[in-house]
């Protein structure tokens, strides 16, 4: 497993700065920490900085996705179950905590996690006790939990979704991580590491970015964040033939999103996407999204990959899409 410091977390701007000294200041404590922020933001890469700056550096660092397990096994992953609790139970098995500890379990999609099991996680951060599912007694584990959503949980906190006291307990400490968007000073430093990370990995002697290039790579919004420019800056580093990466190696989607802010008003760009009359946001990422799930055959790791966003966000969005 690769070492992550503070380094790695590239950002000139003020608030990426701000985030480095707040990690460098709370690494070397024991307290959790909730990290919130756009999917795609690096949410796991600050855990794993917080986690190789703390006195628990050469402990495991235990990293899940709460919303890619399914509803019914979140508990026994979480804290492992006794051989014949439940049917397919054919072994004991150690629970994530048991697994993180004396290191670090990152929780990653916290807001995920079902009413029921909140209950039990606050009891894990208030007395350090696991009881795997089919069990009686308690196991002590010695575990810093790292918490990440990219959900409001302050509205869920009020909704009852998510319990009020687990918030206050993963919130001793915030790292909010801006979205790509709202930093476009850094889109040009993470382009140039992004373009000599898959140049050595590929081979590759590419010298950095055409002027046209540039100019479209610091003009998208990227709604995938940092996640998807480092796709697209994959997969210009793969198809460039020259010296150079040219505009015509990076994704469609970018030369369309720079072509909506350049053409007249009222052009017909992309008349399959684009409408004629006004509409929302939320419904032109809808008919986008279905789009590209279409184009892929409704594959789902595919056509997340296309958009540069996580399955389960995608899951999460088809949800509200198609309830």
């Amino acid at each position: 497993m690769q070492t992550v410091f503070s380094e790695d977390i590239l950002g000139a701007t003020p608030r990426m700065q701000r985030v480095l000294k707040l990690v460098e200041k709370i690494a070397p404590t024991d307290s959790p920490v909730l990290i919130t922020g756009e999917s795609g933001t690096g949410k796991e890469l600050v855990a794993r900085a917080i986690h190789y700056q703390s006195r628990r550096s050469d402990r495991p660092f235990v990293a899940v996705n709460a919303a890619a397990l399914p509803e019914n096994l979140v508990e026994s992953e979480l804290f492992g179950h006794a051989r014949g609790s439940f049917t397919g139970a054919q072994h004991e098995k150690k629970g994530l905590f048991e697994e993180a500890d004396q290191g670090t379990l990152f929780l990653d999609e916290v807001g995920e996690i079902p009413p029921g099991l909140q209950v039990k996680l606050l009891r894990v951060l208030q007395t350090g006790e696991v009881r795997r599912v089919g069990e009686n007694h308690a196991r002590m584990v010695d575990v810093r939990v790292i918490a990440a959503t990219n959900k409001d949980l302050v509205q869920a906190r009020e909704s009852g979704e998510f319990r009020e006291d687990l918030y206050y307990r993963l919130n001793v400490f915030q790292i909010e991580l801006p979205p790509l968007r709202e930093r476009r000073e850094d889109i040009s430093i993470l382009a140039l590491y992004f373009l000599t990370r898959y140049s050595r990995r590929l081979g590759k002697s590419l010298d950095g970015f055409s002027p046209e290039a540039q100019a479209l790579l610091v003009g998208y919004d990227y709604p995938g964040n940092v996640r998807e420019l480092e796709n697209a800056v994959q997969r210009a580093v793969t198809l460039a033939e020259g010296r150079t990466v040219q505009a015509s190696d990076l994704p469609p989607w970018m030369h369309l999103s720079a072509r909506l802010l350049t053409e007249p008003a009222g052009a017909r760009v992309a008349a399959d996407l684009v409408p004629e009359h006004d509409m929302l946001l939320a419904e032109l990422e809808k008919r986008h999204i279905l789009r590209t799930l279409e184009r892929h055959h409704d594959n789902m790791s595919r056509t997340a990959r296309a958009l540069g966003i996580s399955r389960a966000t995608l899951w999460r969005k088809l949800k509200t899409i198609r309830p």
